[in-house]
C-alpha cells in the first residue's frame, strides 16, 4: 500500500536525524529505505511464508525465502508509485526532496511548490497508473511464457499486488491518491484547496468506515471470524488511514485559517525608540500611547523590545538615568515583518526566526506593531491567545 505521496516539504532535515537507508537516486531524486520497511518485511515472511508452504510443499523451507521476495517486490511495486509521482512533477517543474520507502508502503516529498487542481490530480493518479502498468505486464509475462514453479508463483504475486496497490489508491479520499481528485474537485468547485482537502478527509474517514463494515463487521453479523492476521492487518490499514484522513482534515482547517493572518490586524500598536533613549522616554511612549515599545539600533533596526514589567519596576528616580536596553529583551535577529505581510507567506517567514515577538515596520521602515507567535498560533488553530501573549521576556 503506498500512502500519501504528494507532500510538500520544508526542504529541511532535523540536524543529526536519519530515517533510513540511503538507497541513491533514481532520475536525480534521492530514495530512502525507512528503518520500519523491515518490520513489514519481517511480517509478510512470518505470515505469508506458512500459507506458501502449505500450498506448495515441494518448497520446503525454500517458501520462506519466497515469501522475503514477496516482500521485496511489493518494495520495488511502491518505488515504481513513487517514481511516477516524481516524475510527472518534474513535468510542472515541481522538485522532488526524497522518496521514502516504508511499512505504510512509501511517500514522495516535494519541496514547497504551487499547484492547480488539474496537476495535482495527475501527479496523484500518476503512480496508480503505474501500477495497473505493471500488472498488466506481469499478465502478458504469465498468459505468454511457460515460468517455473517459483516464478510463476512470484509473477502472480507481482500481478495481483500492483492491481490492488493500483485500485486501492484510487479510492476516493485522503491519505490516498484518489482523493485528491476528491479535494481536485470541490477545489475547482469552490476555489478554496483548504475545504477540498477537509472534504477528501473526509472521503478518507468514509473509506475506513466501510472496510470496517465490510471486512469486520459484516463478518461478525453472519457468525464468521476473520483469520487473525488478516484481522490484524485490517486493523492496522484502517488505523493508519483514519489518522491520515484526520491530519489531512486538520491540514485542510489550518489552511482554509490562513488568510486571516496578517501582520498588521493581529499586531499590537508598537513604536519604536532608539536604543540611546532611557527609561523616561519608553515611560511617555507607552503611558500616551499604550504601545508597546520596540528599540531600534543605529540604522534604524529592530533589535529588541520593552518588558513592560521591568519597565515599570525603575523607580521614578532612576528612570532619566537608566537607558532602555536594561528593561528590553533582545528580538531574533531579522525579526521584524512588513506590515503587508500575510498567509503562508508571513507563516513560513516566521517558521524561519527564532523567539516569539517580530516588529512590524512601514513602508519607510518605521516600527507600527508588535507581532507576537501566539497571535499567530491562535489564529491559525482557532484557539484563543493565553495570557501571556504581551511582550515579555523570551525565556518566561
Amino acid at each position: 500500500m503506498a500512502e500519501d505521496s504528494t507532500k510538500p516539504g520544508t526542504g529541511r532535515e532535523a540536524p543529526g536525524r536519519r530515517e533510513g537507508i540511503p538507497l541513491g537516486r533514481i532520475a536525480g531524486v534521492p530514495v530512502v529505505l525507512a528503518y520500519s520497511w523491515f518490520v513489514i518485511a519481517a511480517f509478510t515472511v512470518i505470515v505469508y511464508g506458512p500459507v506458501l508452504a502449505r500450498n506448495n510443499p515441494m518448497l520446503g523451507a525454500s517458501a520462506y525465502v519466497v515469501a522475503f521476495a514477496y516482500a521485496v517486490l511489493l518494495l520495488i511495486s511502491v518505488l515504481v508509485h513513487e517514481l511516477a509521482h516524481a516524475l510527472t512533477a518534474k513535468i510542472y517543474g515541481w522538485p522532488t526532496q526524497k522518496i521514502v520507502l516504508n511499512l505504510w508502503g512509501g511517500h514522495t516529498q516535494f519541496e514547497s511548490f504551487t499547484a492547480s487542481p488539474g496537476r495535482s490530480v495527475l501527479v496523484a493518479l500518476a503512480g496508480p497508473a503505474a501500477n495497473f502498468v505493471l500488472a498488466g505486464g506481469a499478465w502478458l509475462v504469465l498468459g505468454t511464457n511457460s515460468l517455473g514453479s517459483v516464478a510463476e508463483i512470484l509473477t502472480n504475486i507481482f500481478m495481483w499486488a500492483n492491481f490492488l496497490i493500483g485500485v486501492f489508491n484510487v479510492l476516493p479520499g485522503l491519505p490516498l491518491d484518489g482523493g485528491r481528485l476528491v479535494e481536485s474537485i470541490v477545489w475547482k468547485a469552490t476555489g478554496s484547496q483548504a475545504k477540498g482537502t477537509v472534504a477528501a478527509g473526509w472521503g478518507g474517514r468514509i473509506i475506513v468506515l466501510a472496510i470496517a463494515y465490510w471486512f469486520l463487521l459484516r463478518p461478525f453479523l453472519a457468525g464468521d471470524r476473520p483469520d487473525f492476521s488478516f484481522l490484524m492487518i485490517t486493523v492496522l490499514v484502517g488505523g493508519f488511514l483514519w489518522m491520515g484522513a484526520s491530519a489531512s482534515i486538520q491540514q485542510g482547517t489550518l489552511r482554509g485559517r490562513l488568510p486571516l493572518v496578517s501582520a498588521a490586524t493581529l499586531s499590537m500598536p508598537a513604536a519604536g525608540l532608539p536604543a540611546t533613549a532611557t527609561v523616561r522616554d519608553a515611560l511617555r511612549l507607552s503611558e500616551a500611547g499604550g504601545k508597546a515599545v520596540v528599540v531600534c539600533g543605529s540604522d534604524g533596526r529592530p533589535q529588541g523590545v520593552v518588558d513592560p514589567d521591568a519597565l515599570r519596576s525603575v523607580p521614578v528616580a532612576a528612570a532619566d538615568s537608566t537607558p532602555i536596553h536594561a528593561v528590553s529583551f533582545a528580538l531574533a535577529e531579522g525579526a521584524y515583518v512588513p506590515e503587508w505581510s500575510k498567509g503562508q507567506e508571513l507563516v513560513q517567514f516566521l517558521s524561519q526566526v527564532e523567539g516569539r515577538h517580530y516588529a512590524v515596520v512601514d513602508h519607510n521602515g518605521k516600527v507600527t506593531g508588535l507581532l507576537t507567535q501566539e497571535a499567530v498560533l491562535a489564529t491559525i488553530t482557532g484557539k484563543r491567545p493565553g495570557n501571556d501573549s504581551y511582550p515579555q521576556g523570551q525565556n518566561r
